[in-house]
């Protein structure tokens, strides 16, 4: 368990490390929402 929380830890400072803006935060979160649709169809 500690494992995976370090895991999804790291991942989240590199993703949020990736997005220096708020305007490309907001582009990161609607390709992932878009991705997250077109999965579900």
């Amino acid at each position: 368990m500690l494992k995976a929380t370090a895991l999804v830890s790291l991942l989240l400072a590199v993703l949020l490390a990736g997005c220096n803006t708020v305007k490309g935060m907001g582009q990161d979160v609607q390709k992932a929402g878009s991705a997250i649709e077109r999965a579900a169809k």
